[in-house]
């Protein structure tokens, strides 16, 4: 791992093990702004100093509100109470000495209880959706070069998510941006951006997808960086 990764390595470590921490801990009848408030004290626990999206360490989103895509500056978490079988989308937004962690997953509840397997969901519609988030993620790093630009891959992962019967939910179109220190400095997955993807030292790749007319929405947020030309995880 390059040196220049290791602090966002913590820092992004530090939304991995949110993520896991809630899947553990959220039950059916707990509130959303209940989940929002474990997630943010235990982001702060484990190092983290702030929150660089709009001052708002997790967004979160259940049911049918898991096809809503909106900015910082306007997201308020409702009071919506999580059901025996349900849907919620959990994205954290952690920093640590303006480092950004950035990390989302879509997490599925069945019979009160948060399923850990893809594959063991009960819902079909729940379990393919989930599974084409995990197509999108590898096609991205079989398609990504470091000659790949932020548009080709754009064009590239909206034709796949429509090939295969999906939508693209986000409301500006992107698929992610790059890690930055300031927020209105981030550049998009996105039409006409013709930047190499490798400019950037960090980029996140965090398709919002559905099925037509559906009432639910799947994310699935990473953060990626190239190393001796080769696409990695952070």
């Amino acid at each position: 791992m390059k040196v220049k990764s290791m602090g966002y390595f913590e820092v992004q470590k530090i939304a991995k093990q949110t993520i896991e921490y809630v899947r553990k801990t959220i039950h059916a009848g707990m509130t959303l702004l209940e989940v929002r408030d474990i997630c943010e004290k235990k982001l702060l626990e484990l190092g983290a100093d702030s929150f660089w999206y709009w001052d708002i360490g997790a967004f979160i989103f259940s049911g049918d509100e898991t096809t809503i895509s909106v900015s910082g500056r306007e997201y308020v978490t409702s009071d919506r109470i999580i059901m025996e079988n349900d849907i919620i989308t959990i994205d954290l937004s952690p920093q640590k000495q303006h480092i950004w962690g950035d990390y989302a997953r879509t997490l599925v509840m069945e019979n009160g209880k948060t399923v850990d397997c893809i594959e063991q969901i009960q819902n079909d519609e729940w379990r393919n959706g989930l599974l084409m988030e995990e197509r999108l993620h590898q096609e991205m790093l079989a398609f990504v070069t470091p000659e790949t630009t932020f548009e080709e891959l754009y064009l590239h992962i909206n034709q796949f998510i429509i090939e295969h019967g999906f939508l693209n939910l986000d409301f500006m179109g992107n698929l992610g941006h790059s890690i930055v220190k300031n927020k209105d400095e981030r550049v998009y997955i996105e039409k006409e951006n013709h930047l190499l993807l490798s400019s950037v030292d960090y980029f996140t790749f965090e398709p919002h997808i559905s099925i037509p007319d559906s009432k639910y929405g799947y994310k699935k947020e990473n953060i990626y960086y190239f190393s001796n030309g080769k696409l990695i995880e952070l």
